[in-house]
């Protein structure tokens, strides 16, 4: 089976079985069923990674494989989203977001900040995706131009964007409350919101691409394993496009100092 895709807001693994024949353009001519891998706590991974290819496309009809060597994906699947890009000048040819939208603040422990814009109805799950701590609704404007616009002007103060190594580096950490309390005082937010993932860590986590081990949970995208007496988090992203074998990984990992206590 193949990674060809995950789920940052439930935990699992999205896999398509891993025999499709490519054509020209990277695509099967026969879509394939997917398989739902859940990750819940105290589950027992014990797979290996064999070879990484194209993810291909997930469509409503099934998996639709790809033999390309680039991974995650090759030209033919590799899309961009230029809403993430956008500042308030639309780069679509007609713009086309018109639902209310939400503008927020983000924590992620201990102090890192981050301000962003999501469609007000899904708010509450664009945050647990992302894997925040904290979070605060700010206001809600009409349209996404008017959200894009107020982002990027608070955005030449607080970051718009936080990458999975600062998540991973603060995973046994809690926020600074102070420093939260202090930033919010700035604004009169609508709501705010507080996360519980179900795990806590006594120490930061190895950083490794791995698919065994017992899981703690997951938060956002980062997946967290026990594995030989060492915590990983392990990056889900990092691991479209793998084979997944049966068996226990053969691979040489670092371990904290923990395990040899």
């Amino acid at each position: 089976m193949q990674v060809v895709g995950y789920d940052s807001l439930d935990g699992g693994l999205y896999l398509a079985p891993s025999d499709g024949t490519a054509l020209d353009d990277g695509a099967t001519s026969e879509p394939a069923d997917i398989e739902f891998l859940p990750l819940d706590a105290d589950d027992e991974l014990a797979y290996r990674l064999g070879g990484r290819y194209c993810a291909g496309t997930v469509a409503d009809e099934g998996h639709y494989a790809c033999e390309n060597d680039n991974a995650p994906y090759c030209e033919y699947h590799r899309s961009t989203w230029v809403c993430a890009r956008c500042r308030g000048t639309c780069l679509k040819d007609e713009m086309d977001c018109f639902d209310d939208h939400a503008i927020y603040l983000a924590a992620f422990a201990p102090d890192v900040f981050k301000v962003g814009v999501t469609k007000e109805w899904r708010l509450d799950t664009r945050l647990r995706e992302q894997g925040a701590d904290r979070a605060a609704h700010l206001r809600t404007v009409d349209n996404g131009r008017i959200a894009r616009e107020i982002e990027s002007e608070l955005a030449r103060e607080l970051t718009d964007r936080v990458r999975v190594p600062t998540k991973r580096a603060g995973l046994h950490r809690r926020v600074d409350s102070e420093r939260w309390e202090s930033l919010l005082a700035q604004f009169d937010p609508v709501e705010t919101y507080e996360f519980d993932y179900g795990f806590s860590l006594d120490s930061r986590p190895m950083g490794e691409t791995i698919a065994a081990g017992r899981v703690v949970g997951t938060k956002g995208r980062l997946l967290v394993l026990d594995n030989a007496g060492t915590t990983y988090a392990v990056d889900m992203r990092d691991l479209l496009g793998y084979e997944l074998r049966e068996g226990e990984s053969d691979r040489n990992l670092q371990s904290s100092l923990g395990a040899f206590g």
